[in-house]
């Protein structure tokens, strides 16, 4: 194997997203939303509503969120959601159909807020917006401390299909040593209130290679989780990043290759454990209960459809622009963020974000394809982009294959990872960037 084939790290960049926002920037025209939405299809949009807050911020945490909201500051930051949620959907226009296929409230921790602050989110939604909470898949997330009986009952009875707790680990030494402090009743007790609530889809979510995991505390975290039989289960490997707790206290540099190997140890791990126990690979991250029913109707595919962000943390997506509000990772910048965010009163133009050409639209397609276990049928990306993967991407695909990364029994007109590749999803992403995006990341200063 050549020097250029040499295996690369498997944990270099969580890939949820591309472009990455730290590529995003000042955008100098701020184009109206009404001209970037204009020719834009709209029948199968997808609603994301962000909420800053959090009661703790865990030491791995590098989410747009703050801990706490004093001085009534939900209510200020709700009345600019609905500001920026009417500004939006009249951009939005009714020259063309306005459907939203799926929803979700995410942050930070939406269960921050009260019950009653819960009721005035599915309002802004519904009233302002115009999406059916109770006709189309809406996922929420929660934290333990949060997740009280009130405020689970309202999402319930506003039409939550999916409730998503951050558990980490039920080991109570390891959430100390992720700075993410918990008691093991309280987060049982939270799991049971859910339940209580009847939604459809529980996720729990776990973290591999915190300080002193082992195998057997993995497996008891695995184990512990799954005596809630839940629908859905995410398997996310702990990175150190810069400004956040445990990137303080710990050089981010050390993440070593022996770090590498113990968390893709506990990865294989964690899912053979889950593979042998029901569940199905949906992704690097994600399990699917086998028997576990559909969530609901949703036609919305995260290559092709829209997508619209509320909050000060959300991003936008039109087929040209992807835009959102400034980032940052550092709690005093996020809190004057958000003070800028709950003062504006003008929501319809775009102020930061990345225009994404043909080039950069072929790679978002084919990388949040290829992470998907279920792989890429060719013939719809032949569709979209009348060029093969192998024509536009030729080098990158054969440097996969090269290292085991392509799955050689898939069937005929289907592109798709290896259990391997899978494995490496984190450093097969990242492989996947423009060098023009790399250089706007590597440019980024973290604030």
């Amino acid at each position: 194997m050549s020097a250029v084939d040499a295996r690369p790290r498997p944990y270099g960049s969580y890939v949820y997203a591309y472009p990455h926002k730290t590529a995003y920037r000042p955008l100098d025209d701020r184009p109206a939303l009404a001209e970037l939405w204009a020719g834009e299809p709209k029948d199968a949009l997808s609603l994301y509503a962000h909420i800053p807050f959090c009661e703790i911020r865990c030491g791995f945490c590098n989410l747009f969120t703050r801990i706490g909201a004093p001085d009534e500051l939900t209510g200020r930051y709700l009345d600019a959601l609905d500001r920026q949620a009417t500004a939006v959907r009249d951009a939005l226009g009714d020259a063309a159909p306005v459907r939203f296929a799926t929803a979700a409230f995410g942050g930070g921790t939406p269960t921050f807020l009260t019950a009653a602050e819960l009721e005035r989110l599915c309002d802004i939604a519904e009233k302002r917006m115009g999406a059916d909470l109770r006709a189309v898949p809406l996922s929420v997330e929660t934290s333990p401390a949060t997740a009280t009986a009130d405020r689970l009952g309202v999402l319930a009875e506003r039409g939550a299909t999916r409730l998503s707790i951050g558990v980490q680990s039920f080991v109570e030494a390891e959430a100390r040593a992720a700075v993410r402090p918990q008691r093991r009743a309280d987060v049982e007790a939270a799991l049971g209130r859910i339940r209580d609530t009847g939604v459809p889809v529980l996720n729990i979510d776990l973290i591999y290679g915190i300080d002193g995991q082992t195998e057997e505390s993995w497996r008891l975290s695995l184990d512990a989780a799954l005596a809630w039989r839940p629908e859905e289960l995410y398997l996310y490997p702990l990175y150190v990043r810069p400004l956040t707790g445990l990137g303080r206290i710990q050089d981010p540099a050390a993440a070593d290759r022996e770090w590498d190997e113990r968390r893709l140890r506990l990865y294989r791990h964690g899912r053979d454990h889950l593979l042998a126990r029901g569940y199905e690979q949906v992704s690097m991250r994600m399990f699917r209960r086998a028997d576990a029913g559909p969530a609901g109707p949703d036609d919305y595919a995260c290559q092709t459809d829209g997508m619209i962000g509320l909050g000060c943390g959300a991003r936008s997506y039109t087929s040209a622009l992807h835009y959102s509000f400034d980032y940052a990772v550092d709690m005093r910048e996020i809190r004057s963020i958000i003070d800028v965010y709950t003062g504006t009163e003008d929501f319809s133009r775009a102020g930061v974000g990345r225009w994404v050409d043909g080039d950069e639209a072929r790679r978002r397609h084919l990388l949040q394809s290829l992470l998907q276990a279920a792989g890429m049928p060719l013939a719809g990306y032949a569709e979209r982009f009348g060029s093969s993967p192998f024509e536009d991407f030729g080098a990158e695909l054969a440097r996969f294959e090269r290292l085991g990364w392509l799955d050689t029994e898939a069937p005929e007109g289907l592109l798709r990872l290896s259990p391997e590749g899978l494995a490496y999803s984190d450093g097969l992403g990242p492989a996947l960037f423009s060098p023009a995006v790399r250089a706007a990341m590597a440019a980024y200063e973290p604030k």
